[in-house]
């Protein structure tokens, strides 16, 4: 009995996880619970950078101070709470590891430290006084916040996946600018230190000037007198700009590809008339556990895509599905076929059918229930699933019903 109890329990709190975790995911707008925390984060930050902004002006924090340290108060609060949800929800976020390293996973990974630069800072110097310069410094890191409005906007991702897909020609690129650098301060100094000692003192002082050279910025505060010098610094000029344009050219191009990438998928899926369905492994599903060449799906359906945590996985037939998993999977329409009238129905309190089994009900025999929605959850509308106030039911019907309106599907 004690381990039935615990089970459940443990089951409760899984699900209150879950339903946390969909609303502090940005991006995830199937409740209005979760698409109002996520209009409430955003604008809260926006506030909070506003406010800050405003704080640099001598005139504004003379009048309005306190309205100042307030909004700063507030904001930083929630903050402070999202951070806490977060990490509560990390295990929901790494589903293959326990809870105590996913929380570690989170707290040491990108998201996890703008996180929490986004709050300490405010609270910091109460403890240590004499940094609260330094500390001010780390509350750049909520500007970073912004970026997770990209889940709303695909064109948003599109520089970090050039980026990706780029990165060893970057890499390269950057390497070679960082060589000639290197070659172009230890020369000018060997050139340039004995007409100009307390300029080019030591080899830092040429990788300045090869920096501000090379890079374009040329702020004049060095430069070469000699001759040679003088010579050497034109010709470093000239590969600057040539070796500034690689990069730049490279993630150009990147541009160019992920957008026509992105336009031939869509017209990939506009003529083959795909249509997908996203769901979710859990413990109990039949396919925990099963390689996808296993799976023994039907002719004409396919695994599209799996995504595990943070991960998107290639869904090749050794890849082996895991509670947790969401897996897109694809079907081809059929051609020519007829519309299938559904009909949605929600128990409000005083409906008939609350409280009552799916074959107590007195429905005609032309009409059938297809399912079953409970908070969010599809269920099976077998015969001893008792009604509830608040679900969903999804009717199939032969018969006219001039008071609901059919959704065709």
């Amino acid at each position: 009995m004690k381990k039935q109890q615990t089970g459940q329990q443990n089951k409760e709190e899984l699900t209150f996880r879950q339903k946390v975790f969909k609303m502090v995911s940005v991006g995830v707008v199937d409740d209005p619970i979760n698409q109002g925390y996520d209009v409430i984060s955003t604008g809260l930050l926006l506030i909070n950078l506003i406010g800050a902004f405003l704080g640099t002006f001598d005139s504004i924090t003379a009048r309005y101070s306190e309205l100042l340290r307030q909004i700063d108060a507030v904001t930083i609060a929630f903050f402070a709470i999202d951070y806490v949800l977060r990490l509560y929800t990390a295990p929901c976020l790494y589903p293959d590891r326990d809870v105590p390293h996913a929380c570690l996973k989170y707290v040491t990974s990108g998201a996890g430290i703008i996180d929490l630069f986004s709050f300490l800072p405010y609270y910091l110097p109460m403890f240590f006084p004499a940094g609260v310069v330094a500390f001010r410094l780390f509350r750049v890191a909520r500007i970073l916040r912004l970026f997770r409005i990209s889940a709303y906007y695909d064109s948003l991702n599109v520089i970090t996946d050039v980026i990706a897909n780029k990165k060893q020609q970057l890499m390269s690129s950057v390497f070679i600018i960082l060589v000639l650098m290197l070659a172009s301060s230890l020369a000018m100094y060997s050139i340039e230190h004995t007409a100009q000692p307390t300029v080019f003192k030591n080899a830092f002082s040429g990788l300045w000037w090869a920096v501000s050279t090379l890079l374009t910025v040329g702020y004049g505060d060095i430069y070469p007198v000699t001759f040679l010098g003088k010579a050497f610094g034109i010709v470093i000029t000239f590969l600057g700009v040539g070796m500034v344009a690689i990069p730049t050219g490279i993630i150009s191009a990147g541009f160019v590809e992920q957008y026509a990438r992105q336009q031939r998928l869509s017209d990939y899926a506009v003529e083959a008339d795909l249509h997908f369905v996203k769901i979710e492994l859990n413990a109990r599903d039949a396919w925990n556990g099963k390689m996808i060449r296993d799976l023994m799906l039907p002719q004409g359906m396919i695994v599209a895509v799996i995504s595990r945590g943070s991960e998107i996985i290639v869904p090749r037939g050794d890849v082996i599905l895991k509670a947790g998993d969401r897996l897109v999977l694809a079907a081809e329409a059929l051609k020519n076929d007829r519309p299938v009238n559904l009909k949605e129905v929600t128990l409000k309190k005083n409906h008939e059918w609350n409280n009552t089994a799916i074959r107590d009900l007195d429905i005609s025999r032309q009409t059938y229930i297809v399912m079953v929605r409970r908070d969010g959850h599809a269920m099976v509308p077998n015969g001893s699933l008792v009604l509830l106030p608040g679900d969903t039911v999804i009717l199939y019907t032969r018969e006219h019903v001039p008071s609901e309106e059919l959704l065709p599907v």
